[in-house]
C-alpha cells in the first residue's frame, strides 16, 4: 500500500475518535494528516509530509485556541445576575442601599441619583461586589 493510504488511514481514524470525544484537537491533528496525505499523493518527500503535517497541527492549534478563548469570554461576560429583582433592605444617607439577593445581605446603588426609592427593583450590573439597580428590568 502507498504511504498516502496511511495519512489517510490515520485521518479517518483520528476523525472517527473526534466524533466520539468533540475537543477538536483530534480533528486539527486529522486535517494535518490528511495535508500529509495529499503530499504524499502528490510525491512529496517524507520529510515535507512531516513537516506540513506539523505546521498544520500548530497552526489548527493557534486557530482553535483563539476561537475557544473568545468563546469563553463571551460566556464568562454574561452574568446570571443581571435582570434579577432584589429586595430593598434599607436606603443609607450616602445615597446607597443595603439589599436582600440570594439570601443574602449586599451593598448596591443606584443607576441614575434622581432614581425613585420605592418600588421594584432589578439588578443592572456588578462593579465588584457591588450591585447597580434600576426600575426597569434589563434585557440580557
Amino acid at each position: 500500500m502507498a504511504i498516502y493510504s496511511y495519512w489517510f488511514l490515520l485521518a479517518l481514524v483520528l476523525l472517527g475518535l473526534e466524533m466520539a470525544t468533540g475537543t477538536f484537537y483530534l480533528l486539527v491533528v486529522s486535517i494535518a494528516m490528511a495535508v500529509a496525505g495529499l503530499a504524499a499523493l502528490f510525491s512529496a518527500s517524507m520529510a515535507w509530509q512531516l513537516m506540513l503535517c506539523a505546521l498544520t497541527v500548530m497552526a489548527g492549534t493557534m486557530i482553535l485556541r483563539r476561537w475557544r478563548s473568545a468563546q469563553t469570554s463571551e460566556v464568562a461576560g454574561a452574568s446570571l445576575d443581571i435582570g434579577q429583582p432584589v429586595e430593598i433592605l434599607t436606603w443609607l444617607e450616602s445615597g446607597k442601599a443595603r439589599v436582600l439577593y440570594r439570601g443574602a445581605e449586599w451593598d448596591a446603588e443606584p443607576a441614575s441619583a434622581d432614581m425613585p426609592r420605592d418600588g421594584t427593583f432589578y439588578i443592572k450590573e456588578l462593579r465588584g461586589s457591588s450591585l447597580v439597580l434600576t426600575h426597569r428590568k434589563p434585557q440580557h
